[in-house]
């Protein structure tokens, strides 16, 4: 008979902080390519005299030198602050949730291993409730981001995170804050989906595998699969949802893919996709890594 599967070896509330220490973790080391992802999703076709279509940034490697040398490097990180209080929030709610609800949809009965519909449907739940409460620190990294691609002289909007949120506020609503929650609770939710569930999943297959243990290396390839499949599946969300949050014109989410695709073509959909792998496939590795060792260590307080 299959063992049982086994229950978390830690509390909510040690699971909630290793996952946002995990999460904090890897956004600060990421963040130069989701700033990259995030100009290149929201360059729009700029069109000479000539007809021919000028692009300011090309590539992933192109974006980021771009960015440096007009802006300097500290441009890279712009949007850090709420990128942080996002993964504090988010972070911490979807990974550290989604045991505890995996355990709760196969029930405490359950026998051998969890079935990969109950591992999605985990993740869909943890996704979508994670990003709801943290859809405001979303909006203003994303709007932090944006900034950098003003024309010099152009003043900025917001002098920073706080600064961010209280002129959304007061010039745009509370509601303000919440804008793009659409595309953003079905960006968040199906990636969480692809890289929760998928690294699961693949992390149990491999664990099969003769010579194969519970180590770095396992982890590091359960990592890189997760975020090839978070990447593949939500681009296109990803994109709208950068679009609706960085350009307040769009009147809804439809208006925004409906324009997306008129002007720019369906390709517009995996706009950044190099740096998006680049930065989930890297985001993936490290969080997944550190989360592992950061359980490890709640672990041992909680035991002692």
């Amino acid at each position: 008979m299959a063992p049982q599967q086994s229950k978390s070896d830690i509390s909510f509330a040690g699971n909630f902080a290793a996952s946002a220490f995990a999460a904090c973790v890897a956004e600060i080391c990421t963040i130069p390519l989701d700033t990259a992802k995030v100009r290149l999703q929201l360059q729009k076709k700029a069109v000479e005299g000539d007809g021919v279509a000028l692009l300011k940034y090309r590539g992933m490697l192109g974006t980021v030198s771009t960015i440096a040398r007009e802006e300097g490097l500290s441009a890279l990180w712009k949007g850090i602050v709420p990128g942080l209080h996002r993964q504090c929030l988010f972070g911490g709610l979807r990974i550290g949730m989604y045991e505890p609800v995996k355990n709760f949809y196969v029930g405490k009965d359950h026998v051998g291993d969890v079935p990969l519909t109950k591992k999605i449907l985990a993740a869909l739940t943890t996704g979508a409730i994670g990003i709801t409460v943290a859809n405001p620190t979303d909006l203003v990294k994303v709007r932090l981001q944006a900034e950098g691609k003003l024309p010099p002289g152009v003043p900025r909007r917001y002098s920073g995170a706080l600064n961010a949120y209280s002129t959304i506020v007061r010039q745009e609503g509370v509601g303000a804050l919440w804008t793009g929650i659409g595309p953003n609770i079905a960006r968040n939710a199906i990636i969480n989906a692809a890289e929760l569930a998928s690294y699961d999943q693949v992390k149990e297959t491999i664990l099969k595998i003769p010579g194969f243990k519970d180590d770095a290396i396992t982890h590091l390839f359960s990592g890189l699969g997760a975020g090839f499949f978070a990447v593949c599946i939500g681009s296109p969300v990803d994109v709208v949802k950068s679009r609706m949050m960085g350009d307040p014109t769009y009147k809804s989410t439809l208006d925004c893919f409906i324009k997306t695709l008129k002007n720019d073509g369906p390709l517009a959909f995996y706009k950044g996709f190099i740096p998006n792998f680049g930065r989930l496939g890297s985001w993936n590795v490290i969080m997944f890594l550190t989360l592992e060792q950061a359980k490890k260590f709640v672990k041992r307080i909680e035991s002692s």
